[in-house]
């Protein structure tokens, strides 16, 4: 039987992808190529991207893989063996890990979460005045649960968050040399230790809980930069006092008190919560702070 044109290139198409620097696609990247490529492959002009697509799942190393997010499923081909971690950053433009597994890449916990949390900023209208909070509303918010994101899929054993984070530029967002689960060597983005401790503290839910979080702030102490972790806070201008909170992690970690003394200086006008929904609390005077009853 007369091989079609598509078998006859096979080993020009695969010599390709072998030296594509990327070995994960999106749709649109695969189209581009059989476009470019079509005449040089000698491709039939009717074969379709699609078409292509198949033909390479059958008779190479090109998977497909579908992240089924129900704000909307991401679809991937992998050329290869390609790490989990890789081909989630390339889910879309400009994706970094943060809060649980940004702790596990950066050592600030000893547990092996089962959970992979991405963060997506977006784009958000900045109002240039915010009417102060109240207690009341404090009290209020943080009385009922926290909104968890339900945009999760799973995916080999583990359950992918894609949350929607405010637009901070990427404010600490770092590349960094890390390792998957196999102990595999990986280059990812992801936020750097301060930006981590803030991101915990903020959403102690995608971090474990306040006990992980106090470890994480254990685990770092001989690391991080509180002179630096305050300027984010800074620029990070969160409408509740989240730093009432970071100070109390901090103190409980055995930090210096010239570390402790430069969130000290923040002001301080309002009784604040560890955490949401905590039940029985205990009340940390020095810090205004509501935490639950025998942490």
């Amino acid at each position: 039987m007369a091989q079609s044109r598509i078998q006859i290139a096979k080993a020009d198409i695969v010599r390709y992808f072998n030296a594509l620097p990327a070995h994960v696609l999106k749709l649109r990247e695969i189209q581009a190529i059989v476009s470019e490529q079509r005449a040089f492959w000698r491709l039939a002009q009717n074969m379709t991207a699609s078409q292509f697509i198949g033909f390479l799942k059958t008779h190479s190393k090109l998977t497909e893989l579908t992240f089924p997010f129900p704000q909307r499923p991401e679809t991937v081909y992998v050329w290869g063996d390609v790490p989990l971690y890789i081909v989630l950053l390339q889910l879309k433009k400009g994706l970094h890990f943060s809060h649980y597994t940004a702790m596990r890449m950066l050592g600030l916990t000893e547990q092996s979460p089962q959970a992979i949390y991405l963060t997506d900023e977006r784009k958000t209208v900045h109002s240039p005045n915010r009417d102060p909070l109240s207690q009341s509303e404090i009290d209020q918010a943080f009385s009922r649960p926290p909104r968890i994101s339900v945009n999760c899929a799973e995916h080999a054993g583990k359950t992918i968050y894609l949350l929607n984070g405010a637009d901070t530029d990427h404010l600490g967002v770092v590349n960094f040399e890390a390792h998957d689960e196999e102990g595999q060597e990986i280059a990812v983005r992801l936020t750097n230790l301060e930006r981590t401790l803030i991101d915990i503290t903020v959403r102690p839910v995608y971090a474990g809980g306040v006990f992980e979080v106090a470890k994480a702030f254990e685990l770092a102490k001989e690391r991080v930069s509180v002179n630096k972790l305050v300027a984010m806070l800074r620029k990070l201008d969160f409408a509740y006092p989240y730093h009432q909170a970071i100070g109390y992690y901090l103190e409980r970690a055995g930090y210096k008190d010239s570390q402790l003394d430069l969130i000290r200086r923040r002001p301080v006008q309002h009784d604040f919560y560890l955490a949401h929904d905590m039940g029985k609390t205990r009340y940390e005077e020095s810090w205004r702070l509501h935490v639950p009853d025998g942490f």
